[in-house]
């Protein structure tokens, strides 16, 4: 998760930014509820020059397989809805990536999600539980 924090980190935002009314940004919460995603959590990290995207979008899965299932109906849905593919995926048992550049999308297990505590990292931002 370093190397991708790092990464993550050195890219530059495109000037273009996402609203919470777009598209894209809605076909990627409905794909997590339709996999029962749970505790989720975005961060609008718009007013903070330091952040590398828009949003950051959390949640929390009970099994690796259902972390899997999650990302991959996201990555399922916007492609078909939008026509989009991921800038970046990063596929782990506990924790899975999947960076459309102004939304990153983030699925932890729990005991992964309290370890790295994104929330408390992106303290600054606005939050909105959905």
């Amino acid at each position: 998760m370093d190397k991708v924090l790092a990464a993550l980190q050195e890219r530059k935002k495109p000037a273009t930014r996402i609203n919470k009314n777009s598209k894209l940004f809605k076909t990627i919460l409905n794909a997590i509820k339709d996999k029962k995603g749970e505790n989720i959590v975005v961060l609008d990290l718009k007013k903070i020059d330091e952040a590398v995207a828009d949003y950051f979008i959390v949640c929390d899965a009970r099994s690796h397989i259902q972390v899997k299932a999650i990302a991959d109906n996201i990555i399922d849905e916007v492609d078909t809805e939008c026509d989009e593919k991921p800038f970046h995926r990063e596929f782990g048992e506990k924790w899975t990536l999947v960076d459309y550049v102004n939304i990153v999308v983030h699925v932890f297990q729990d005991e992964q999600r309290q370890f790295y505590s994104l929330e408390s990292l992106w303290a600054d931002a606005a939050r909105t539980e959905y």
